[in-house]
């Protein structure tokens, strides 16, 4: 998988690309400073960050200065989840502005569009489905129990050397432990066919250790992440009743009658589901179901797209997942040729049992070597624009 900045030239790409918007990390500022400071670019990042920051101040009851964060550099704890969630969109935003302004490169021109988590929200809004003062009301009002959820909550990447995983298995498994009233533990992402993201409370993650190579498979690993993560996109929010609650703020949010322009593949249900009314119905979904992330993948590698443009501060989760997939398959067919390597039969497959299931039925995973890959603010400061 190549990443490309400065050589690419966007506009012959433009058509056959995919703009990728990042969601929430515990790095959230990127090269977003540089931005900021670009004596061309400077002015029109410095709005966006004053009209989100102002917002998150009067949703939050609290002040927030994005522009002198921005500045100074400052990176993201737990408590800063609420205004990281408006920093995120804002600046996600603002490249997608520069590239039109500057470069006279309309995102919505391009062949589809998809965003991880928060980067969903951000690209209804970039697609002019929702304004920000409206869509990003709902996330920013629970922000705050968010952050206590994440005070008792552990993320863990649950992944296995050999098969593809059962999310059967998983499922089941995490059914149980929350049956023994002990603490909730759910799926927060599927990353791929032999990886995924667990959030538990308490020892969940623990208790899910000790049993799933019984439960699930003899050759499944559990690594837990040493960071707290707001448990957004499972079960663990219901305790707030945070999903429903968030429903009842979209019933009145004007908007979401046109649909989205650049074809929009929803992390929630894994491929292009919105159409000219129903966004509210899946932005239900979003805030408590896992997202799928490697259907979403699979949709992308289908439609022929060549480039994937990343949005968003220092994007990374979706970079290296394609990155991981990328080695994957050029390991998988070691020896071939790039012609080769397109046509040849599955024959000679032999290692990673999930992948060779995959690429028997899938041949479109062949195509993720020769996807090049565009981070957004390397590219825009590597330009020297008009």
């Amino acid at each position: 998988m190549a990443t490309r900045s400065g050589p690419i030239d966007l506009r012959e790409r433009l058509k056959n690309s995919a703009f990728g918007l990042r969601g929430y990390n515990v790095t959230n500022l990127g090269r977003s400073r540089d931005l900021l400071l670009h004596p061309a670019y400077g002015p029109t990042v410095e709005r966006h960050l004053i009209v989100a920051g102002q917002m998150a101040a009067d949703t939050l009851h609290q002040q927030v200065d994005l522009v002198a964060r921005v500045r100074s550099a400052k990176e993201s704890t737990l408590e800063t989840f609420g205004e990281d969630i408006t920093l995120i969109v804002a600046m996600e935003l603002a490249q997608l502005e520069l590239l039109r302004q500057f470069f006279d490169l309309d995102w919505q021109r391009s062949k589809l569009a998809f965003g991880y988590s928060l980067g969903e929200v951000a690209a209804l809004i970039a697609a002019d489905i929702y304004k920000l003062e409206h869509i990003l009301g709902p996330p920013l009002a629970m922000a705050p129990e968010c952050i206590e959820l994440a005070r008792d909550a552990t993320m863990g990447v649950l992944f296995s050397r050999g098969p593809e995983l059962s999310s059967d298995a998983v499922h089941k498994l995490c059914l149980e432990i929350n049956s023994e009233g002990e603490g909730i533990i759910g799926v927060s992402a599927y990353l791929s066919p032999n990886t995924l993201l667990l959030m538990g409370q308490g020892n969940t993650i623990d208790r899910f250790k000790r049993r799933m190579k019984e439960a699930i498979s003899a050759q499944v690993h559990l690594r837990k992440n040493e960071h707290k993560w707001p448990p957004l996109h499972t079960p663990l929010l219901w305790e707030r009743n945070l999903p429903n609650r968030a429903a009842v703020m979209q019933h009145t949010m004007p908007g979401g009658f046109s649909e989205p322009r650049p074809t929009l593949l929803s992390m929630v249900t894994g491929k292009a589901s919105y159409t000219d009314w129903n966004s509210r119905q899946i932005l239900n979904r979003w805030i408590d179901h896992p997202q799928r992330l490697w259907d979403v993948i699979c949709e992308t590698l289908a439609a022929g797209v060549e480039t994937i443009v990343h949005v968003g501060p220092d994007p990374n989760l979706v970079p290296a997942t394609f990155q991981r997939l990328s080695d994957n398959v050029v390991s998988q067919v070691r020896g071939l040729t790039p012609l080769r390597l397109r046509y040849r039969a599955m024959s000679s497959i032999a290692r990673r049992q999930w992948l060779t299931k995959w690429l028997s039925s899938r041949a479109i995973l062949l195509r993720a070597p020769f996807i090049e890959h565009v981070v957004l603010e390397e590219w825009l400061l590597e330009q020297k624009p008009v």
